[in-house]
């Protein structure tokens, strides 16, 4: 009797085999079918996302003093550069004899094959410190295992091999590196080069479009909030003050004054809200079934809108009439302007 936890017991031989899964032989019929290049980039992909290497959300090219490298921005919000196009641009060919030169001495840390030359050594010690500059893999878009290096660490790469040609310890050939590294270090600032990879894969974009998600998320509510009276008496009277509306206590508001709340409110809170409520307290055809403002988170979109209807109350209050508080409120808490079509406005602006 076979204990079970032996496991299976094996065919002996002329015992029949285990019956193979159709899962299975297709597997190795289309594993026939590919070449072996196929073969060895699909095992470079399962190797890379098995090792954990940070995935790419964002790629495209970056074009620095006429010199085009292919950036990306990774899953954990780094900016990285490719370095094989790098190379490609620096001159370098990768080869045995760079390959040996790769791990630094006594730590192990394998070193950047743009920066393995035993000349550079005080240069990289100068720039990146004691512990030595270690090369950056991660996945690409597809699921290819690359190298790269950090975006912000580009400059200081360039001045490695700007001080090694100042101190005349280049060779011919690395004199070229150098002058490459020169039109690279004058085509870009520190700072700056961080938020040009950002630019040129469009992961600003999608960052904002993320930011502003989670800000309308924060104001509104998921829920329908009870009704609570929360525009005061004295905006209504105000605002018919400047509109030129005799204003009684119990009087049923101009239907346009949907309108003009939407504009003094509701447009200046934060981007993409008015939309959002319309969408969320649809006007039907005996007109809204609650009010925008129940649509207010309590925490945050609530204490916000009251906040803002302090400062619009004020205003109309100083104002001679609605020009003069447009005018000022357009300056003190102006539209929010959306740089990306992120929320399309509705050409009939229906009022709270």
């Amino acid at each position: 009797m076979v204990d079970p936890k032996d496991g299976p017991a094996d065919n002996g031989p002329g015992k029949p085999k285990e019956p193979e899964s159709k899962q299975a032989k297709g597997g190795r019929a289309r594993a026939r079918k590919l070449s072996k290049s196929e073969r060895s980039e699909i095992a470079r992909k399962g190797g890379a996302a098995r090792a954990g290497w940070p995935q790419a959300t964002h790629a495209g090219p970056l074009v620095i003093g006429g010199i085009e490298l292919d950036c990306a921005v990774l899953d954990d919000g780094s900016a990285v550069i490719s370095e094989t196009k790098l190379m490609e641009h620096l001159g370098m060919y990768r080869s045995g004899a760079l390959s040996t030169r790769r791990v630094a001495d006594d730590s192990g840390v394998v070193v950047p094959l743009h920066l393995a030359y035993k000349n550079l050594e005080p240069f990289v010690r100068m720039h990146f410190g004691a512990k030595p500059y270690e090369q950056l893999k991660y996945r690409t878009k597809q699921g290819s295992l690359a190298h790269a290096i950090r975006a912000e660490d580009l400059p200081k790469l360039c001045e490695v091999w700007l001080d090694a040609r100042n101190a005349g310890v280049l060779g011919p050939r690395q004199q070229q590196i150098a002058e490459v590294a020169d039109i690279l270090i004058r085509g870009f600032a520190h700072v700056g080069v961080v938020a040009l990879v950002h630019e040129a894969t469009g992961f600003q974009y999608d960052r904002q479009r993320e930011y502003l998600q989670e800000l309308l998320k924060d104001i509104l509510s998921d829920n329908l909030r009870r009704w609570v009276k929360t525009f005061p008496s004295r905006y209504f009277k105000e605002l018919c003050r400047l509109r030129g509306v005799p204003y009684r206590a119990d009087m049923r508001l101009p239907m346009y004054f949907g309108t003009l709340t939407n504009d003094i409110v509701y447009k200046r809170l934060a981007p993409g809200v008015l939309k959002e409520l319309q969408d969320r307290n649809p006007r039907l055809e005996g007109g809204r079934k609650n009010k925008h403002h129940q649509w207010l988170s309590e925490d945050v979109g609530h204490p916000k809108l009251l906040q803002h209807l302090g400062l619009a109350v004020g205003l109309m209050t100083v104002s001679e009439d609605y020009d003069a508080f447009s005018r000022l409120l357009n300056k003190a808490a102006p539209h929010w302007v959306e740089p990306l079509p992120l929320f399309a406005e509705s050409p009939n602006e229906d009022g709270d």
